[in-house]
């Protein structure tokens, strides 16, 4: 892969490239992807949906908004620091293309504040709850209609997919056509293959999909565009990595290690001793203890600590992206950068300590359990009153389930994969709030 290739302007519907050396400074080409993810409805929901804590009343709990646009502050300077290298090390990108280190850092910026656009409500567990309505729940009765690629999107419902056609879809009924630009897309794109085949492989870019059969056709558009390496044969689509995608998980896997660790000191779930213990190994070359000292709250030393860590973390990820560069353009670079970290040792003992006492705890359990039986609910009630109006054997209690759909959402579906995507796309962009109002509604237990 060639850099020039990689930092595509490139946007949807475009008939030729676009040039960095036409565009005006004062607002990069790659600046304007971060405007319109910022300004989409999609984006906006984020603010009512569950990061860790789901449904959580206290105020200073991360929702995937805040943990969106902390993934992007931190995905900014590390792609501002690889472009300063890259540069450097390729004068022609910037002499010849007009290319800056601002430009690696707005990419990988916009492509980190969207990285959950289209994850649904209540975390990941709203991914499974899609995912179990088919594979063992009341949509498994769809199966014998669908092809093996269409069913496996459905049983394996992905975030990550469902964010790209967030960004990408042209699909009536789907807001879409934010006209993202290639490049952005490709940093976003961490698994770049589809659904199947699904077999064992100790690459990372392996480790889940990135998009649904409906955006197939332009998903290998915009790969091949930029230059991906194919790494699948025959008819199946999957190419290696977008190499700003290791920084985008970087950045996200930095964020959730520590942010969310530091929610959990926050709630009582995790003992500041027993904290400071384990965040104290990532700074300890950097921290001013005399500072600390004077810190009186813990909030603020953790605070303090939490950013130290951050900074560690991110010099570390850029050194190991330097050190692994060539082998990242061949798409030889199988592992996540933090897997290759200096301080991954410390970083899996915080996950660790995070899984028991925080992922795990009776909260989150009991909320991720009310997620699934409201995703669920919606699903089974809307799909089926969909089908149902489709086959002409709508109830008056179907048409008025579908009364409750948005009006853009009324739409006639020919396909039965197309109907099906449709109304899980619809529930994965409600938010944790709407879709227990909608369930309640449905349920008839809602307050006046």
């Amino acid at each position: 892969m060639n850099w020039e290739q990689l930092l595509s302007l490139k946007r949807q519907g475009d008939t030729s490239k676009r040039l960095r050396i036409e565009q005006d400074d004062t607002r990069l080409g790659f600046e304007v992807d971060y405007d319109r993810i910022i300004f989409s409805a999609a984006f906006r929901s984020l603010q009512d949906k569950t990061q860790v804590i789901p449904l959580s009343k206290t105020d200073f709990v991360h929702t995937r908004l805040t943990h969106s646009l902390e993934v992007s502050v931190v995905g900014r300077s590390l792609g501002r620091l690889v472009g300063k290298k890259i540069i450097e090390k390729y004068p022609y990108l910037k002499d010849i293309h007009g290319f800056h280190m601002n430009d690696f850092g707005a990419i990988v910026a916009a492509a980190s504040l969207a990285h959950d656009i289209g994850n649904p409500p209540f975390g990941h567990s709203g991914e499974k709850a899609i995912g179990e309505y088919f594979s063992i729940g009341k949509g498994k009765k769809y199966q014998e209609y669908l092809s093996p690629k269409q069913w496996q999107d459905l049983i394996d419902f992905e975030g990550n997919a469902n964010g790209f056609s967030v960004m990408t879809s042209s699909r009536p009924g789907i807001e879409g056509g934010l006209r993202i630009s290639y490049a952005t897309l490709g940093a976003f794109m961490k698994y770049p293959k589809e659904s199947l085949p699904k077999k064992p492989t100790r690459n990372i870019s392996d480790k889940k999909y990135g998009f649904f059969q409906a955006d197939a056709a332009f998903f290998k558009e915009a790969a091949q565009d930029m230059g991906l390496i194919p790494n699948k044969s025959g008819e199946d689509i999957g190419f290696e990595r977008h190499p700003l995608a290791y920084l985008v998980e970087a950045a996200d896997d930095i964020c959730y290690t520590i942010i969310d660790f530091e929610d959990g000191i926050n709630l009582g779930l995790v003992s500041e001793d027993f904290a400071l213990e384990y965040l104290i190994k990532l700074v300890k070359d950097s921290i001013n203890t005399s500072k600390y000292k004077t810190l009186e709250t813990k909030e603020d030393r953790i605070s303090y600590l939490r950013a130290l860590a951050i900074s560690s973390l991110i010099n570390d990820a850029v050194k190991v992206f330097i050190a692994n560069e060539e082998a990242i353009l061949k798409g030889q670079f199988p592992f996540a950068l933090m897997d290759k970290s200096k301080y991954k040792a410390q970083m899996d003992d915080i996950i660790k300590i995070s899984i028991d006492k925080i992922y795990q705890s009776r909260e989150v359990i009991e909320k991720e359990l009310v997620g699934y039986q409201i995703i669920q609910t919606l699903l089974d009630k809307f799909i089926t009153a969909y089908d149902n109006t489709f086959n002409g054997t709508a109830s008056n209690y179907d048409k008025l389930i579908l009364k409750l759909l948005p009006e853009k959402h009324h739409l006639e579906k020919e396909n039965l994969y197309d109907r099906l995507l449709h109304i899980c796309h619809y529930v994965s962009l409600l938010t944790d709030g709407n879709a227990l109002e909608l369930y309640e509604t449905i349920n008839g237990s809602k307050k006046r």
